[in-house]
Order: C-alpha cells, then sequence, then structure tokens
C-alpha cells in the first residue's frame, strides 16, 4: 500500500472529532483578529495586509495555492462592509488572481464566499473569500474513496513564493 504523507493535518483531523473542531470554534476566538494583533505574519500565515484587507494562506487547504481575503475589521455581514472595503477586496481577488497565474499557472479559479455557518462558514463572525486555484484533473479518487487530499506543496513553501512576489521580504 502507498502512503500519503501530510503531516501538517493532523492537528485539524486530532480535533475533528470534538465539537470544537477549529481553534475559531471555540467562543470568543477568531484566528484572524489574532493573526492582525501579532506581527509574526509568518507564524500567522499572513503574506499581505492592506488598509482595509489581509490575505492569508488556508491553514486546511483545499488545493495548492488555496488563500482566504478578509477585511482587516471583525465583521459578519456583508451588510456591514464599507464600499472602500468591499472595493479592495475585491480589488485583492484581482490582484491575487494575476499573481497566482504568474507562480502556479492554474487552469481555472473557485472564489467565495460561506455566508453564515449554514452555508459552510467555519468562521461565521469574520468574512472571508476563499480563492482556489484549480487545475484540470486536480479533482480525482482520492477525496472520493479515501477522503484524503493530497496538498503537494507546504504551507510554508507557499508563503515564501507569495510574500516574495507580494513585497512581503
Amino acid at each position: 500500500m502507498d502512503r500519503i504523507w501530510a503531516p501538517w493535518r493532523l492537528a485539524y483531523v486530532a480535533k475533528a472529532v470534538s465539537a470544537d473542531a477549529k481553534p475559531e470554534a471555540v467562543a470568543g476566538s477568531c484566528f484572524l483578529c489574532a493573526g492582525l494583533a501579532e506581527s509574526d505574519d509568518r507564524k500567522n500565515l499572513i503574506v499581505q495586509r492592506l488598509p482595509s484587507a489581509v490575505t492569508v494562506l488556508n491553514r486546511y487547504p483545499y488545493n495548492n495555492g488555496h488563500l482566504l481575503v478578509a477585511p482587516r475589521a471583525h465583521k459578519g455581514r456583508l451588510a456591514d462592509l464599507e464600499s472602500g472595503e468591499i472595493l479592495e477586496i475585491q480589488q485583492t481577488l484581482e490582484g491575487l488572481v494575476r499573481v497566482l497565474d504568474d507562480l502556479m499557472n492554474p487552469e481555472g479559479y473557485n472564489i467565495g464566499l460561506n455566508l453564515g455557518r449554514a452555508a459552510g462558514a467555519g468562521l461565521p463572525g469574520h468574512l472571508h473569500w476563499h480563492l482556489v486555484p484549480r487545475w484540470n484533473g486536480d479533482t480525482n479518487f482520492m477525496p472520493v474513496v479515501g477522503d484524503v487530499k493530497v496538498i503537494a506543496q507546504s504551507l510554508d513553501a507557499l508563503w515564501e513564493l507569495l510574500s516574495a512576489k507580494l513585497g512581503k521580504e
């Protein structure tokens, strides 16, 4: 039998058996706000801070290059966003598509917002858009049969790549 090693997933899988599957599910905590309050962007997987928006690597990616774009302010409803925040978030998504096109050459993207827990939001109190690069053939039998997704690049390597491109280092 072949084995696929993805040790970084252990923290997520081990917590999935409890009601508090993700750290942000604990009442009162928000990984986005906690990361923004700290200065260690690498540790918090923050690759870009803008006046109204932040870009973060998804710690539990659906695919290589999976990013989260969120308002810097803790807001959980679209109606709470000011027009400047909406504009900066959309411009950030557009700019990141250009960056990922250059760095990874994906053949498409899924970009979306899960609005509310019933819609799948793991962090319903802080809006965030998912930007997921896609390639033809990136969906295969592994998630269906093995209930596992293979991610070819480490978060650390992706942070380095994006940070260099976005002028972080």
